[in-house]
């Protein structure tokens, strides 16, 4: 018997089923090839079931942890990586990794089978699932890097990057891009590396000697991400990301943040004082749940601040975000 409490979500839900079947009806009057068809099919196929299985735990913070399969245990990224795992888990956050060996497995071992999650890429070497995740419930495996990548990113709420090879880099940087064109909610991002290694700071020095010193990134957008050797820092930056901020939505051009502690007259005006240049219009203002925000009830007691944002200044806004966090 089909619960009652669901029907209303469902019909919510029955113009965008709609237009997934016109969709697919249009692939068809287009005349799409064979090949053009089953790369649509496969990758439907591929996110329901991700979603399916993300979804008892959306609700759970997770890390994603990026890095080699080829780092061998006794490396010092290895074991980097481990402790990261370790300590993330005992704050009850899951780990999401590749699934594979190296720096993906070394995340899954410090977290544990329960707490790990597994999004692993069908290749014809070098990655089948590590022992932690191989045979678990909470594993994907998928097809396409392109439906990994979003799975990777649309479902954690803080990125570490271990050193890696080609895969690793190009997970990295579209993190970045995401974050810096706004079509990924701000989250931190740490590229740690091994203890006095300088992987992830000879990038970070490439991209302030050609990037930032060329004119193709701005300054701010150096907040975007933290490089450094150490987990207790990583810690300190992702867990101290959510001490007062929880997070973020469009409600049309308007952005709500939503906190877990109402903050003070005071810090109100500092924000209006030092972020005024991302307000396209009006100013940031104190407001309970917006009607539009209906459909996520289990955020509905939280404060939120609400402000037009211009959408285009995303590390101001996360130094916006710092500030609530650490306001002195």
């Amino acid at each position: 018997m089909e619960d009652e409490s669901s029907k209303p979500t469902k019909r919510r839900n029955d113009d965008l089923i709609q237009r997934i079947k016109d969709a697919a009806e249009k692939l068809s009057r287009d005349g799409s090839t064979r090949g053009d068809l089953k790369i649509v099919s496969r990758t439907l196929r591929e996110l329901r079931y991700a979603f399916k299985v993300f979804s008892p735990y959306r609700w759970r913070r997770k890390v994603t942890i990026f890095g080699s399969a080829r780092t061998r245990q006794e490396e010092p990224a290895y074991q980097q990586a481990v402790l990261l795992g370790r300590e993330m888990a005992a704050r009850d956050w899951m780990v999401i990794t590749g699934a594979a060996a190296g720096i993906m497995e070394a995340g899954h071992r410090g977290a544990g089978r329960e707490h790990s999650m597994g999004l692993n890429i069908m290749l014809p070497f070098e990655q089948e699932a590590n022992p932690v995740i191989a045979g678990d419930d909470k594993l994907v495996n998928m097809k396409y890097f392109f439906t990994r990548k979003l799975m990777f990113v649309k479902e954690c709420d803080a990125v570490v990057c271990l050193p890696g090879g080609f895969g690793t880099l190009d997970e990295a940087l579209e993190v970045l891009t995401l974050l810096q064109t706004g079509k990924r909610d701000i989250v931190p991002v740490v590229l740690l590396d091994a203890p006095g290694g300088s992987y992830w700071s000879a990038l970070d020095q490439f991209i302030q000697d050609a990037l930032l010193a060329g004119g193709m990134i701005s300054p701010e957008d150096l907040h975007l991400y933290k490089v450094t050797d150490s987990v207790e820092e990583t810690l300190d930056e992702v867990l101290g990301f959510y001490d007062v901020y929880h997070s973020m939505r469009f409600v049309r051009e308007r952005l709500v943040i939503r906190m877990l502690q109402e903050i003070s007259d005071d810090q109100l005006r500092v924000l209006n004082d030092q972020f005024k240049d991302i307000v396209v219009r009006g100013a940031i203002e104190r407001t309970k749940a917006l009607p539009e925000e209906a459909d996520e009830e289990a955020l509905a007691s939280l404060p939120r601040l609400v402000f037009t944002f211009n959408r285009r200044n995303l590390g101001r806004l996360r130094l916006l975000i710092d500030q609530l966090n650490d306001p002195a």
